[in-house]
């Protein structure tokens, strides 16, 4: 009978030659491997140093072709005198510019409807969108209908705003004083007279951005932990009580922040008062009683030709943006300081 083999008795027969020789640490192949290895290595971490420039690059490279070169090139502009009829001849002036539109009163005209405009617009706005976005924080029916349609507004063109509230406050066809003549008030000349011009324009600005300011509110009111209301109940706080001691207090951040930029937003008013204009005019009226620094500025550079005067204007008003900024800042850090 045969013996069965077993796996310590069954041995490989050598091959000639042997099998291949493990690589060695000074062979040609391992040299090769460790310079690809460094290779690549290297080439690594170059992606992992500059890919994330390459991806931002695109904003910086427009942003300064869009933004920087015109900011910088207005600046130098605004030191000289140019007419729009022939921008390439540059006349140095220094701060002539400057002195000449501090001196002209339609320069202050223009500040003053643009600040009246501002708080008439801004104030009534963010108060009225505090409202909404309090009544949209409880649990309503087709909530997402009603956030939807805050937004209809603000995605709503500037011409096609302006021109239905063109026709809402003309003065011997308009609704407006159709329906004060049913309470026994004379019409109202919205677009002759200076303070009724401002609060129609306000309002056209209020109409279009509460909503937008509404859903700010809102998101940050979704963000206040529930805790603090229920804390606040359990201690017998009414809904107001809630309302001005929990949430007015943890959004004040977010209310300086619309604050600011609504006043920014102010500040740049354009479109507004150019359409509701009855002469379509950059003048805001015929005694400029709704012009604002955007329509003055436009005014100068585009209808009588200034540039440089124009881009005085436009650092006039870049100015009071960081003025701006800088209150901003100021109040911010106290806010902290005290919280």
């Amino acid at each position: 009978m045969t013996r069965m083999a077993t796996r310590s008795d069954i041995a490989a027969s050598p091959v000639k030659g042997g099998a291949a020789p493990g690589r060695t640490p000074g062979s040609r192949s391992a040299d090769k491997d460790d310079r690809r290895r460094s290779k690549l290595s290297r080439r690594w971490q170059r992606d992992a140093r500059w890919s994330p420039y390459a991806f931002v690059s695109p904003f910086f490279l427009l942003f300064a072709a869009f933004g920087l070169f015109p900011l910088i090139y207005t600046g130098w502009a605004s030191l000289h005198q140019v007419e729009l009829t022939a921008p390439t001849d540059m006349n140095w002036v220094g701060l002539k510019n400057y002195t000449r539109i501090f001196d002209d009163d339609f320069f202050w005209n223009a500040a003053q409807n643009t600040l009246t405009i501002g708080i008439i617009s801004t104030v009534p706005q963010l108060m009225i969108a505090m409202g909404i976005a309090h009544i949209l924080n409880y649990k309503l029916r087709a909530s997402t209908f009603w956030r939807v349609a805050m937004l209809a507004p603000y995605a709503t063109s500037i011409a096609a705003a302006t021109l239905v509230f063109v026709l809402l406050f003309g003065r011997d066809y308009g609704m407006i004083n159709w329906a004060l003549g049913a309470v026994g008030i004379d019409p109202v000349g919205w677009q002759d007279d200076k303070w009724p011009g401002q609060i129609a324009v306000s309002t056209i600005i209020i109409w279009r951005w509460t909503g937008y300011n509404a859903l700010i509110y809102l998101a940050a009111m979704q963000a206040i932990p529930q805790d603090l209301y229920e804390s606040a109940a359990l201690d017998g706080a009414s809904r107001w009580r809630q309302f001005l001691h929990v949430t007015l207090p943890s959004l004040r951040p977010t209310i300086l922040f619309t604050v600011v930029v609504s006043t920014i937003g102010a500040s740049q008013v354009f479109g507004e008062p150019l359409l509701f204009d009855p002469n379509k005019g950059a003048s805001g009226g015929a005694e400029h009683q709704f012009q604002t620094l955007g329509l003055y500025l436009y005014e100068q550079g585009w209808v009588n030709q200034h540039l440089g005067r124009a881009s005085a204007i436009a650092w006039t008003m870049f100015a009071i943006l960081i003025v701006i900024g800088l209150i901003n800042q100021l109040i911010s850090r106290r806010l902290r300081a005290s919280s």
